[in-house]
């Protein structure tokens, strides 16, 4: 027992000497290893940002991980024994997901154009391979918002040295699903370092994503034609969003639907009008979606925690009364979005830039949020 009470005080003064220079310790504290090594109260004396490189590096050499936490008007700088594994991946399983999610897009904008009747699996397959050229365009331009959405993100974390996946594509073909997949995601490797990269890092796919999904739908409504209602169903509406009611007016000059009528969307549209779907999705401001990461940055675990059960209530009124699918968001939401991507330096705070782009991205989920994405009409 006295050898390992020597033994933590004499790392613990080693890791003290690593702050001279960084911080003004008021006190130290000796911890229980499932907690931390060691806990250093105090002013920090540089910049946070530069404070959390040097302490990290010279904390990693002693085999220990530095969090930054903020404890009423005092800094804190916990010392955790080991350091974080950064866990590996295999590039061959994202090639396949995506080459399986390429086919699948191939298939669905290919029947999605397909106007005979299919009576048979058989004859559903046949069909299918058949019509796989055809489906070039819609499978260019989905996959080219959500590759967008997902390189966006893994370049923003490369660029700040945060180990990361690839991105994994979720191949769902039509009938199962009208978009060809449930949508693409990356990992992080290990925590962000801060909140501006946290920020940098979740805001840099959607707004990625938007930035090409908003040409592709003026392009694909310009090219899409303008047609009555059917008299006799079955036929599928989808749902407006303000700015793709908005982008509706900007090409036909009125509100559609209406007058009897609305936009046939062809597949470029139908992809852009997907890519502001699920822009919407993952920037609900909720767990470790990206609006979640946008929301915890500028409000904290606090308020978080409080709007949790608010949006909750919000999907499973929405999926009650209009579309069923925020049933199951609403139940996703439950399970997971307690839990958030905590930086390992929670004292340097958001400059106003990167606030701003917070903002930003919350006005963007505004925008493109769409309460009632299908509806079913007709017998």
């Amino acid at each position: 027992m006295v050898q390992e009470t020597t033994t933590s005080q004499d790392v613990a003064a080693r890791l003290k000497a690593v702050l001279m220079g960084v911080m003004e310790i008021e006190d130290t504290t000796l911890g229980r290893a499932e907690e931390f090594a060691a806990r250093f109260r105090g002013r920090l004396l540089i910049d946070s940002v530069e404070a959390y490189r040097r302490v990290s590096e010279a904390f990693h050499w002693l085999d220990h991980t530095a969090l930054f936490r903020r404890e009423g008007e005092a800094d804190v700088i916990l010392a955790m024994r080991g350091t974080i594994p950064v866990r590996e991946s295999q590039a061959w399983v994202n090639a396949l997901l995506f080459t399986l999610t390429v086919l699948s897009a191939l298939i669905t904008g290919g029947m999605l154009d397909y106007q005979g009747e299919v009576n048979s699996l058989r004859e559903f397959f046949a069909v299918a391979i058949q019509q796989m050229p055809h489906g070039l365009p819609f499978a260019l331009a989905i996959l080219g918002i959500l590759g967008t959405h997902e390189l966006g993100h893994y370049f923003a974390a490369r660029y700040h040295k945060v180990a990361v996946t690839l991105p994994y594509f979720l191949p769902l073909p039509y009938p199962l699903s009208p978009f060809g997949t449930l949508g693409a995601f990356i990992a992080l490797k290990a925590p962000p370092t801060n909140k501006r990269v946290l920020l940098d890092i979740g805001l840099a796919g959607p707004l990625a994503g938007f930035i090409v999904a908003v040409p592709v739908l003026l392009y694909g409504l310009s090219i899409s034609p303008l047609t009555p209602f059917p008299p006799s169903g079955p036929y599928m509406l989808e749902g407006n969003s303000i700015l793709y009611a908005a982008a509706k007016f900007f090409v036909f000059g009125k509100f559609l639907p209406g007058g009897g009528h609305d936009v046939l969307l062809g597949q470029v549209a139908w992809a852009g009008w997907a890519g502001l779907l699920v822009t919407g999705l993952n920037l609900i401001p909720a767990g470790q979606l990206d609006g979640g990461h946008l929301l915890y940055v500028l409000t904290g675990k606090r308020v978080m925690r409080i709007l949790l059960p608010v949006l909750v209530g919000i999907l499973a009124v929405l999926g009650i009364f209009f579309w069923q699918g925020w049933l199951l968001w609403a139940v996703l939401l439950m399970v997971l979005g307690r839990r958030y991507a905590e930086p390992l330096d929670q004292i340097t705070t958001l400059d106003p830039t990167r606030r701003a782009l917070a903002l930003l991205g919350l006005i963007i989920f505004v925008l493109v949020f769409t309460p009632f994405p299908l509806r079913q009409f007709g017998p």
